[in-house]
């Protein structure tokens, strides 16, 4: 079995985190969940900290730098985590997918943010704050654009994505802005960079009824599931949890269309889009 991911402190300060608190807990001979049992987090906590894949807290920090003797290393490092360019829920969960080798998600409500176009995240955001200065909206777009950055790359990572049908027919920003967006979703899905599936208004009730869900995979930490629901956001870690996550998915896909006929769909109501904007 291959072992950890050599961290690059460098080029991050939770991979510099990471890769300190590795060494002083190998050197200090303790397993992953002997330094959660103080912390009052799990094994798998300790590991997505160890790989980078988790933000420290300040909290955590201290206790750190008590039991592994760091003289206040991982307190006074902590300090450059806190600057983030996303909303504080939703922060952590950016920081972790950008690392992650597979990111599959069930959107029932809007296209995902790493699939948006600009338009399209311009009007989500909008509704979101409609009295926000204009500056705040550009932003919070440009920052979502960036995620997209994401997808430049030829393989990595997967994204599979299955779409609820609402999220094909809820016209966010009007006509124009949802066939530009669906049209954007074909052509990543037939340039061969992401799968797409439709879950139809006939599939009736389903095992993600219950709303957005997010499950993160990486090369050599505990994947995680990610839940969103209004205003805030919940980052799970737990391996009991994020398999019965990863069972609902699944469930999800089976009734889902085939990716061919979800992109016949998808095409289908784009151009229907596009005709409706011509027409006004």
């Amino acid at each position: 079995m291959p072992g950890p991911k050599k961290l690059d402190p460098s080029s991050s300060p939770r991979a510099l985190l990471g890769a300190e608190l590795r060494h002083r807990r190998d050197n200090a001979g303790l397993s992953q969940e002997e330094l959660g049992l103080p912390l009052f987090v799990s094994g798998s906590f300790i590991g997505q900290l160890d790989s980078g894949t988790r933000r420290m807290q300040l909290d955590q920090a201290q206790k750190l730098d008590e039991i592994l003797k760091a003289d206040g290393f991982f307190v006074r490092n902590c300090e450059a985590l806190k600057k983030s360019k996303y909303p504080d829920h939703f922060a952590e969960a950016a920081e972790a997918e950008a690392m992650a080798k597979a990111i599959r998600e069930y959107a029932p409500l809007l296209i995902p943010g790493l699939l948006q176009t600009e338009a399209y995240a311009r009007a989500v955001f909008r509704a979101y704050q409609p009295t926000a200065p204009e500056d705040v909206i550009n932003d919070l777009v440009a920052a979502r654009l960036e995620r997209a950055q994401l997808l430049t790359g030829p393989t990595t990572p997967l994204v599979w994505a299955v779409l609820d049908e609402a999220v094909l027919r809820r016209r966010v920003g009007g006509p124009a802005v949802m066939a530009e967006a669906l049209r954007h979703v074909l052509k990543l899905a037939r340039g061969h960079r992401i799968i797409v599936q439709v879950l139809p208004f006939s599939a009736g009730a389903h095992a993600a009824l219950n709303g957005a869900l997010k499950l993160m995979s990486f090369t050599d930490a505990p994947a995680l599931a990610y839940l969103e629901v209004l205003g805030t956001g919940h980052l799970e870690d737990d391996p009991a949890s994020v398999s019965r996550y990863e069972l609902s998915y699944e469930l999800v896909v089976a009734s889902a269309l085939s990716p061919e006929l979800s992109l016949t769909l998808i095409e289908s109501l784009a151009e229907d889009y596009a005709h409706e904007d011509q027409q006004l």
